[in-house]
């Protein structure tokens, strides 16, 4: 049966909620992107149609999985795999590269119906997600207050807000944050539109060739680049909030949407961590299970951005880079805190939280794959030999009780 969802629910905070989240999304890699559409060749205006079909999956995705399962669960493109294109995709032809996206997205699709990526996620404690997500956010962090020498008034305003706000008004923290830093950047002088007006770019059919020497040269490490940096975390994050949503489901909803929008450029559909984690905050609402409505909003600016394309991402950039380092780390502050207080938690498992921990914020790279699947990694590797039982455990364990 369907569940049941209510627009009561629906508050402001979420609406910006959903704006900040979105608008994180473009700024911070929608350069990416463009870079790899270029390097397999597209036109601008197929460059244009990526981006417009890559906005309507996501909004799509978002906002149906968030109202089904009343979750704030937020689909992403790959940015790891888009960085991966970026470096393999030169000298492939168009076809190729759309075959390529079809073989990913259809080995994401069968790890969902055959749950195998389900079982391997179910086995990771709370408190590794819970570290990895933290190390994630750690850079965040770091940044908006790296953003005083950027701007320093800027920054100053913003925080100020913020504190204000936190301290009067928690729930409108983030959207009074939003709009002082909006009026001093104006006031300032810092917002500057671009003149080319926003246009709806229509996605174009690109028949997809196999090649062998393509799939497996570039198709295979881009699925495992997706699931080990992108789609892991997105669901180690949704976790290691409370949410218990079916991940069997979600891999297979966003593997089939991405292999039927691969022809016109939708080359991955995931679930998103960083943005997501933007609509699990308190300032969203009080109430975790309302949070869903966070998720929901995005879908739908995701929706609007789609529509107009490459345009969307010339408004995004005309932000100054200073307040949207600090609009995003603000607006996770809660998430970090929240994510370190879980993994320290529990005290047998607080040395490998800590280990994965700091692999990921350390941002290591290692065969073409991220920090936060390493972090993983070296967590559950202590978290195994530390849990072990000592020889003289066992022994004393095996050894009959002494009576008097």
């Amino acid at each position: 049966m369907r569940p049941n969802f209510s627009f009561r629910h629906l508050t402001f905070p979420a609406v910006v909620a959903g704006f900040v989240a979105v608008l994180v999304g473009y700024t911070s890699s929608a350069a990416i992107i463009f870079q790899a559409a270029a390097a397999a060749g597209a036109t601008p205006s197929q460059i244009g149609g990526w981006l417009s079909m890559l906005g309507l999956a996501m909004g799509i995705t978002s906002l149906g999985l968030s109202l089904w399962y009343r979750a704030p669960i937020l689909t992403a493109w790959s940015t790891p795999g888009a960085a991966l294109l970026v470096t393999s995709l030169p000298g492939t032809s168009m076809p190729e590269t759309i075959g390529v996206f079809i073989f990913a997205s259809a080995l994401i699709f069968l790890c969902g119906v055959t749950g195998l990526f389900a079982r391997v996620m179910n086995y990771l404690p709370q408190a590794i997600s819970a570290a990895m997500l933290a190390g994630i956010l750690l850079r965040f962090g770091l940044d908006a207050f790296g953003a005083f020498k950027l701007d320093f008034a800027l920054t100053a305003s913003m925080c100020l807000a913020y504190l204000l706000m936190r301290r009067y008004l928690p729930r409108y923290a983030i959207v009074v944050t939003l709009l002082t830093g909006l009026l001093v950047a104006a006031l300032k002088g810092e917002i500057h539109l671009a003149r080319q007006p926003l246009a709806f770019t229509l996605p174009e059919f690109i028949a997809p060739h196999f090649s062998l020497s393509s799939l497996l040269g570039i198709g295979m490490p881009f699925f495992l680049v997706t699931m080990a940096s992108q789609n892991a975390p997105g669901i180690a994050t949704l976790k290691a909030a409370g949410y218990q949503v079916p991940v069997s489901p979600l891999m297979s909803w966003t593997g089939f949407t991405s292999l039927l929008l691969s022809p016109f450029g939708g080359f991955s559909v995931c679930i998103a961590a960083i943005t997501a984690a933007i609509c699990m905050g308190s300032d969203v609402h009080p109430n975790p299970q309302r949070r869903y409505w966070g998720a929901a909003c995005a879908g739908f600016f995701y929706l609007i951005a789609g529509l107009f394309g490459g345009a969307i991402g010339q408004l995004f950039s005309a932000l100054p880079p200073a307040l949207i380092h600090t609009i995003a780390g603000l607006a996770l502050l809660g998430t970090l805190a929240g994510s370190l207080q879980r993994s320290l938690a529990e005290e047998q498992q607080r040395e490998a939280a800590v280990i994965t921990f700091l692999i990921t914020a350390s941002g290591l790279s290692l065969l073409g794959i991220g920090a936060a699947f390493w972090g993983l990694v070296g967590g559950i590797v202590a978290h195994l030999m530390l849990s072990l039982p000592s020889r003289k455990a066992s022994a004393s364990a095996a050894s009959p009780p002494k009576t008097r």
